[in-house]
């Protein structure tokens, strides 16, 4: 199912007779993406539709690669920035060497505004419009400048008068978050996505306690992590989901893009033979919910809506490498019970604990009944 488009702007083309660097720097200068402004520079020598993706997501501060396998071998690259724009509160994107890029280039470019909605800047250091890009604005209402004045004030953006506070102390963002809601994240239980439309009910906890919500400079520190350890949506909102709901990686993947509810901020997870709490929904905490955003978009983009909302089982290798680059584990076993070498996660930990209690329960004997 395609995404529907938002309300197309006039792209604004900002002419740079001379190559003067006074546009480069103050466009670059320019780059704030807490205030929703992304420069981006595409880089040199390539002229690959999924390279100028690549470029995006890094403008983005994401790894460009998405890891697993796709279908057709086709990384999804322009889908996922889509989804990232369409989540975060980006709102300019500024392309510089704008008369280098080849007309299918130019086309994705638009493509993503169209979507989005962005504000489109693209800046020609050259006298004159290439054919290239002039034959792809045909298709849009576009705006020309030659004033530098004009597109610092009205295209650029400012600079930040204080620079963009770092994300965590560097000594911080190596440690190790130790999260109890991904304890159960490897549980092997199964749970199947619901065939039928359905509505469940607000989450009722019987079977097991509710994740503890996270305090608020825990979850700023999680929402960074995600952000920068991958560029993959369903990745990055599966984890953000487990640490809302608890739930396990089997139960994750029962929810589809119209299980997150956008208005009221809640994500249907389903049992129907109710292995634990049965089918509810879950809130969405106000941190986590930009993840589900760009996962719903991606997924309607990439598969339509009856295919998984966030990672599938098969995903699970990829999805615990993203949680070990975002330095996030559940609670660790004592070293004495470590299973594998001191440094390495054991994601399997509160399993083997149940395990081991499971069987040290003595079975009672049943004694006949006399009569």
């Amino acid at each position: 199912m395609p995404m529907p488009l938002a309300a197309p702007r006039p792209i604004a083309v900002v002419i740079d007779r001379h190559d003067d660097a006074i546009h480069t720097h103050t466009a670059l200068a320019a780059h704030h993406p807490p205030s929703g402004r992304i420069t981006l520079h595409p880089g040199p020598g390539t002229t690959s539709e999924t390279g100028l993706a690549h470029d995006l997501l890094a403008a983005l501060g994401k790894p460009p690669l998405l890891p697993g396998r796709f279908p057709g071998g086709r990384q999804p690259a322009w889908e996922a920035a889509s989804a990232w724009v369409t989540a975060l509160p980006v709102t300019r994107l500024t392309v510089l060497r704008a008369h280098r890029l080849t007309a299918r280039r130019t086309m994705r470019l638009l493509q993503l505004s169209a979507l989005t909605g962005i504000h489109l800047t693209l800046v020609c250091h050259r006298p004159h419009l290439p054919a290239a890009l002039h034959q792809a604005l045909q298709t849009v209402d576009y705006v020309l400048t030659a004033d530098f004045q004009a597109a610092r004030c009205h295209y650029y953006g400012t600079p930040a008068v204080d620079p963009p506070p770092a994300d965590e102390p560097a000594r911080q963002a190596d440690r190790w978050l130790t999260l109890p809601a991904l304890d159960r994240l490897v549980s092997y239980d199964s749970p199947r996505p619901c065939a039928d439309p359905c509505t469940p009910p607000p989450i009722i906890w019987r079977h097991r306690p509710p994740p503890v919500p996270l305090t608020a400079p825990t979850a700023q520190q999680v929402a960074h992590r995600l952000q920068a350890a991958t560029a993959h949506p369903r990745l990055a909102a599966a984890l953000a989901a487990a640490l809302c709901t608890g739930a396990s990686l089997q139960q994750l993947a029962t929810a589809r893009p119209r299980d997150y509810d956008t208005a009221v901020a809640t994500l249907a997870l389903h049992d129907r033979t109710r292995y634990t709490d049965g089918c509810a929904a879950h809130p969405v905490p106000p941190w986590a919910s930009v993840f589900l955003r760009a996962a719903v978009c991606f997924t309607r983009l990439v598969s339509g809506e009856d295919q998984e909302l966030l990672a599938a089982p098969g995903d699970r290798a990829h999805l615990l490498r993203v949680a070990e680059t975002a330095r996030l584990r559940p609670p660790q076993p004592p070293v004495a019970r470590r299973k594998g070498p001191v440094g390495r996660v054991e994601w399997d930990w509160r399993e083997r604990q149940e395990a081991e209690q499971y069987e040290a329960v003595p079975t009672s004997r049943v004694r006949p009944t006399r009569r």
